[in-house]
């Protein structure tokens, strides 16, 4: 099987940081011997890329740049050294481009913390364009049955919050909390919650986002813009109410990171992922220490996460809520990112 690849194609990029986007014809990459050509058929937008256009993290960022990290599409091209793959497999391109495959943490499924990883969209090309490039060993081949619409937030949204749930060690009939969860990550939390046994409250502001958690789940919605006392109101929602098993943060400022201590249970866990800019993870000594709270970071998952989070989504227990806009309606994507008036994700179709 073969593909006619041409040179240039469409994307949007980033030219300095802080922006604007601009879409406009470059190069299409060609693939090394330990990479593949994957023309993208669709590309979740995340918050990151957000942040990654604007600088807002002490990671240094490429620029130019091509942002995007959720696309997923056909291979069409292959380098020499490449294992597992086939020309015309379906894959997805996710956050986490490469790694060294040698270090102690690649060699023990914690490639994300490899000293010399690459990241779409941040040090490396992402997946805002018609064909990106990835480590033939990373990208996460996708079942031919799987949409790949529906599949692309899987391959970063899922794949992180999938792994932030078995992080918590949170145990079918426990209480977890998820907040920021009518977002992105949070509408996709909620149902691997649930479909791992776990009975889910979601924190989150607003109607649409209140309809949409309760009908993916939550057995209780707490919306801060109207409660008058959040941390009451996540006791009064936990059976016992005595707080909450486990607290999943996916927010995008760092008001909630201080405030979970307060409605966990003793011996919570609490899972910090979201990455708001310049924030701080701050608790009470006391209350830590006295109620013996556990508070952890998770960071995305291996490459078998990502294997196991897309057999979720295969096997129809995950349904991520999205909407589909083309490749050139990113800013505007962007600026309803910005004002906190997204429920669910969008994805990008790119053109063909």
């Amino acid at each position: 099987m073969s593909y006619e690849i041409p040179e240039l194609q469409w994307a949007q990029v980033v030219e300095e940081v802080g922006g604007p986007l601009t879409y406009k014809q470059i190069p299409v990459p060609k693939p090394g011997p330990d990479e593949v050509l994957v023309k993208i058929a669709y590309s979740g937008v995340c918050h990151t890329d957000l942040h990654a256009m604007k600088g807002d993290w002490p990671v240094p960022v490429k620029m130019p740049l091509v942002g995007g990290h959720e696309g997923a599409g056909v291979i069409v091209a292959k380098g020499s050294m490449t294992h597992g793959v086939e020309i015309g497999d379906h894959a997805g391109i996710k956050w986490l481009n490469g790694s060294c495959m040698n270090c102690e943490y690649c060699k023990t499924a914690d490639e994300s913390l490899c000293a010399h990883q690459s990241l779409s969209g941040y040090t490396v090309d992402g997946t805002f364009q018609q064909y990106a490039i990835g480590k033939a060993a990373h990208v996460t081949i996708l079942p031919k049955t799987v949409p790949l619409d529906g599949v692309a937030p899987i391959l970063c949204a899922g794949v992180t919050v999938y792994k932030g749930l078995k992080e918590s060690g949170a145990r079918p009939g426990q209480t977890m909390v998820i907040v920021g969860a009518g977002g992105g990550l949070g509408s996709l939390a909620l149902q691997y919650a649930k479909a791992m046994g776990l009975r889910p409250i979601a924190i989150d502001g607003g109607e649409e986002k209140r309809e949409m958690c309760e009908k993916l789940g939550a057995e209780v919605y707490v919306d801060f813009l109207k409660s008058k006392d959040v941390i009451a109101d996540v006791k009064a929602a936990t059976p016992d109410g005595l707080g909450a098993h486990c607290v999943l943060l996916l927010a995008a400022s760092e008001g909630p990171f201080q405030q979970a201590v307060a409605y966990s249970r003793p011996r919570g866990t609490i899972v910090a992922i979201g990455l708001p800019k310049n924030a701080f993870l701050k608790a009470p000594v006391w209350d830590t220490v006295t109620q013996m709270i556990n508070i952890k970071g998770s960071y995305v998952g291996s490459r078998q996460d990502a294997i196991e989070a897309v057999d979720f989504y295969a096997r129809g227990l995950i349904h991520a809520p999205y909407k589909t806009v083309p490749l050139t309606q990113l800013p505007e994507v962007f600026e309803l990112m910005v004002q906190g008036k997204i429920a669910g994700r969008y994805v990008l179709e790119v053109p063909q």
